[in-house]
């Protein structure tokens, strides 16, 4: 299920999807970013930058032009947590984040994730509810349009991917 909500220039997206895996075994497979690349062809490369503390990485991203535009990079702080209670979800926050080691490049265009992750809901001791969530700016809107036009595809095969990769 895909669901949209947009206001001034942001696009918020929620996409909900059933897998046959246990929660705490699609967290672990969603928190680790380096795994994106396996189902998300907006992923190009995702390496970590810096290890924070065990619940929080940041990662270098970069991701393949579209039309018109030069490929996008990001510099992104990737957070997890684990339910304090059975019936919360697992989290996985991410947004842009600023390190004097990572300057914008010339060769990319320096995008920004206002706020985007994963909730992951236990369904049963062999399935789980994962909702992703994004807070879409214009900058990120190339990756998008064809989905604003009316089809879904992307986002619809992007969820399908991974659907695939967790089971």
């Amino acid at each position: 299920k895909i669901w949209t909500h947009e206001e001034v220039d942001v696009l918020s997206l929620k996409v909900e999807m059933q897998v046959k895996i246990p929660s705490h075994l699609a967290f672990s497979l969603l928190s680790d970013f380096t795994f994106r690349q396996q189902w998300d062809k907006h992923f190009l490369t995702c390496e970590v930058l810096q290890a924070v503390n065990e619940d929080e990485k940041i990662y270098y991203v970069t991701s393949p032009p579209t039309t018109g535009h030069k490929p996008r990079d990001f510099v992104i702080l990737v957070s997890q947590r684990q339910p304090c209670k059975p019936s919360e979800p697992y989290t996985v926050a991410v947004k842009s984040v600023t390190l004097t080691s990572m300057p914008p490049s010339p060769e990319y265009c320096r995008s920004e994730i206002l706020c985007a992750g994963f909730q992951i809901y236990s369904d049963s001791n062999s399935s789980c509810t994962v909702c992703y969530f994004n807070q879409v700016t214009s900058g990120v809107m190339p990756y998008l349009a064809a989905n604003l036009t009316g089809s879904s595809k992307s986002i619809e095969d992007t969820a399908l991917e991974c659907i695939k990769f967790l089971e």
